[in-house]
């Protein structure tokens, strides 16, 4: 080996290199980007999960409770209402992820009829019900304690009061005899007679009461969990958004080879030596990239489907709509980066940094929930976590397309700006 041109030769890659400053800049950013997203965005633990608390009784216990749940990092109380109906309707809207429904009752503590708390959950987001659940069952376990020992001190003075009142063995009378209470003899023919102790009874039936209330500190709350959407499994939550996900790694990444790589092979040049407007020559690509995507789609569709028995809860003509959509949002993110950039690696360079943040926070794998607060307001201002929304609120929720016109608008905007900057800097001479 020549050392002197091996030199020259690690020199030109490197000058290279530095003259493209996005691929620069991306190489020195992309390993930051990797490594805090695995340290802090997938290792993290639930926290902050939007709830709601229906309050239907005012007293010490429901204080204490509304103190708990509050102090919880898990929850974050967003509404406390005496209303169920509406605390119902933020769930069933995705506002929060759960109701915690109090009883009327939740204060009463002279009946041992236990007191029924009604955990209201948005199942369809798997993990944070994961954490929900058992959160809940551990709170008012340990509420369900303390109220029954505070039943057991109430109990415990009864009895002594009680005792104290029939084992004195008698009071003593004006005349200083004894009265030992209330006792009715009667004679029988056979000589044998029986004795009828007031007192006695009344102590029997005491104990009796006490008894009963002693049975009734046993499980002073039960929690009753409703699943709105019934069970979901951990593959039912993952597919709608790694379809969404494919969508968007296969349209953003494509791009690079239709427009930046033709550009780096001379096809797109020989291509704009015809009499043909730039206008046509992206329509035309985005057409054709946007059949192969929806193909795409229905496969992976039908793959889900068929092997894992994946069931849709809403349209299906709805599900493929906004697949489309986030495809062509994509494919105007792709347009946009490749309008200036050289080579095929130029634009690989250029995007990496934003797909693969965009895996990792905009809901793909994991809830937004289970990430620090800055990559949570970060997920919002990525196309992917309204194409994962609105794909789990069809396929899972049954949601119509009144319910996720929200997430449509959003990317409908995205898609607006994405191609309106793809086509104006886009340059038919590089």
């Amino acid at each position: 080996m020549e050392g002197k041109k091996f030199m020259w030769m690690l020199k030109k890659d490197l000058l290279t290199l530095w003259r493209h400053k996005p691929r620069l800049l991306s190489l020195l950013l992309f390993p930051i980007i990797m490594i805090t997203l695995f340290g802090y965005g997938m290792g993290g633990s639930i926290e902050n999960v939007p709830i709601a608390i229906v309050d239907q009784s005012h007293g010490n216990m429901t204080d204490q409770t509304l103190m708990a749940i509050k102090d919880m990092s898990l929850f974050d109380v967003k509404k406390i209402t005496s209303n169920v109906n509406d605390a119902k309707q933020m769930v069933e809207k995705g506002e929060v992820k759960a109701t915690i429904i109090l009883p009327p009752n939740y204060d009463d503590m002279s009946t041992d009829q236990s007191k029924t708390v009604v955990l209201y959950l948005d199942s369809s987001d798997q993990i944070a019900s994961q954490a929900i659940v058992p959160s809940m069952q551990g709170l008012f376990t340990q509420l369900s304690a303390q109220m029954g020992a505070e039943k057991l001190a109430s109990l415990q003075v009864q009895s002594t009061v009680l005792t104290d009142g029939t084992g004195t063995g008698g009071t003593t009378g004006i005349d200083g005899t004894t009265d030992t209470g209330s006792i009715d003899s009667e004679s029988n023919d056979d000589g044998s007679g029986t004795v009828d102790y007031n007192n006695g009874a009344t102590s029997g039936s005491g104990v009796s009461s006490l008894s009963s209330s002693v049975d009734g500190i046993v499980n002073s709350i039960n929690l009753q969990v409703n699943k709105i959407y019934g069970d979901i499994a951990y593959i039912d939550f993952l597919v709608p958004a790694v379809l969404a996900m494919t969508v968007m790694m296969s349209c953003m990444m494509g791009m690079g080879q239709t427009i930046a790589g033709e550009r780096e092979t001379g096809e797109l040049a020989r291509l704009f030596m015809t009499p043909t407007s730039v206008a046509t020559v992206v329509g035309g690509k985005i057409f054709s990239k946007l059949i192969i995507e929806t193909a795409r789609a229905l496969i992976l569709l039908a793959a889900a489907m068929l092997l894992f028995g994946i069931t849709i809860n809403g349209n299906i003509l709805l599900v493929l709509g906004v697949l489309i959509l986030g495809a062509l949002t994509f494919v105007g993110f792709g347009i946009m980066v490749s309008a200036t950039t050289q080579t095929q690696e130029d634009y690989t360079q250029i995007v990496m940094p934003f797909t693969m943040p965009m895996m990792f926070i905009s809901g793909v794998f994991y809830p937004i929930e289970t990430m620090p607060w800055i990559f949570q307001k970060l997920a919002y201002l990525m196309p992917l976590t309204y194409l994962n929304d609105a794909m789990r609120g069809v396929m899972l929720k049954g949601f119509g397309i009144e319910d996720i016109w929200i997430d449509i608008v959003v990317l409908l905007g995205f898609l607006i700006v994405f191609f309106a900057l793809g086509v104006a800097r886009f340059n038919r001479d590089v």
